[in-house]
């Protein structure tokens, strides 16, 4: 009877470590959560958006470490939860839904194509959080009176208007498009032909394209018997790089001129070779030149931040918009003073961030009293030419 006992004491006292050590451990998970910020992430990181998600969300770990070897902000160190919309605008409500009630993420960053913001944006409303948009272009995300959107990339309209006074400079008489079939690209199509009607370039065909598609040979004799000089692709970089091929297969004559900043031109010259030489990108930062950035210094640390990780070169065009998503995020909790949604949205409208593309803050838009903010970026435009990028 007393070796019974004995051994039912023991097994209390063990079963009493044991569960003094799993409260310890609860506590320290609880305490290390209360000692970080989390700031949500949706990004593309698989289907037809891949490359272009992946390189935003190495820019925006890039930042993470920096802010953090810094000291944080408000004592804290801040902690990326990064969620993979698949490139598909129902995940991408599921990812913000997630991020938002179970994660409680007081802010995010997202959602790389337009298609993908405009379907998380009533959730933004909806549990009334903020996100920093960083790459999505079409007019739509910013005029539709949603109070929670703070973009930092141009809209194809600013796009289509730095680019305005090239037409004449270019000399270009005609023009066709050919656009992904989302927002993203129709958008830009809609701005770009305006904008050449109204510098008194004929437009000629337009066309559009499935955004999972990798044969556009229909589209592209379209293009080639419409015999226009110049062509405006907007799509990302895996179909770009498909249509120089095929372009140059079909020896379509037609300049190419890609939009929307999510061209990766160095990528275009490995996967495209050849078939990239002579085509025109417009691009929002750039990386073979960063003197000729607003903040050289902050584009020159960055670039070198980016190789030493030994990221694709042809990266350094979509992962800055990580970088200034998240020094932007973090100047807006700094100045809030704590890491609340509505905090956090009210000083976003005044933050002034100095950032790889220029100097970061926002002006209104959309319907009085539910005005979205909105970024006023730079735009250039490269050249490649004999393998490399060349200034224009």
């Amino acid at each position: 009877m007393r070796l019974i006992e004995g051994k039912i004491g023991m097994m209390f006292r063990t079963l009493k470590t044991a569960l003094a050590v799993l409260g310890a451990t609860l506590l320290a998970a609880t305490a290390s959560a209360q000692d970080t910020i989390k700031i949500g992430v949706t990004q593309p990181l698989t289907g037809a958006f891949a490359a272009s998600g992946n390189y935003v969300t190495q820019g925006a770990k890039i930042a993470e470490e920096q802010i953090n070897a810094a000291g944080g902000v408000l004592g804290k160190k801040i902690q990326l939860i990064v969620e993979d919309n698949k490139s598909n605008p129902t995940e991408a409500v599921s990812t913000a839904e997630k991020l938002i009630t179970r994660e409680k993420v007081p802010v995010m960053l997202g959602a790389w194509s337009s298609t993908l913001t405009l379907a998380v944006m009533p959730k933004l409303e909806e549990y009334k959080v903020p996100m920093l948009v960083e790459t999505s272009s079409s007019g739509k995300i910013t005029t539709s009176g949603n109070p929670f959107i703070f973009r930092i990339s141009p809209t194809s309209e600013m796009e289509a208007k730095a680019f305005s006074p090239l037409f004449k400079k270019m000399n270009i008489k005609k023009a066709d498009f050919l656009a992904t079939n989302n927002d993203f690209g129709l958008g830009a199509s809609k701005e770009f032909s305006a904008a050449a009607k109204a510098a008194g370039v004929q437009v000629g065909v337009m066309e559009t394209m499935d955004p999972k598609a990798t044969d556009f040979s229909a589209q592209l004799a379209k293009i080639k018997a419409s015999g226009s000089d110049t062509l405006f692709v907007t799509t990302a970089v895996e179909q770009i790089t498909l249509i120089l091929k095929q372009a140059k297969d079909q020896q379509v004559k037609a300049r190419i001129i890609t939009t929307g900043g999510s061209n990766s031109p160095d990528q275009l010259i490995q996967q495209a070779g050849d078939a990239a030489n002579d085509s025109y990108h417009l691009v929002f930062f750039t990386p073979w030149f960063p003197e000729a950035v607003k903040n050289p210094d902050i584009a020159k640390r960055f670039v070198s931040l980016w190789n030493e990780k030994k990221y694709h070169v042809g990266g350094l065009t979509e992962g800055f918009r990580g970088w200034d998503g998240i020094y932007t995020i973090t100047a807006a909790i700094k100045a809030a003073g704590k890491a609340e949604p509505e905090a956090i949205r009210k000083a976003l409208w005044n933050v002034k961030v100095k950032g790889i593309n220029g100097d970061i803050a926002f002006i209104k838009q959309g319907p009085a009293g539910k005005e979205s903010a909105q970024n006023v970026p730079s735009v250039y435009l490269v050249k490649i030419a004999g393998g490399k990028v060349t200034r224009q």
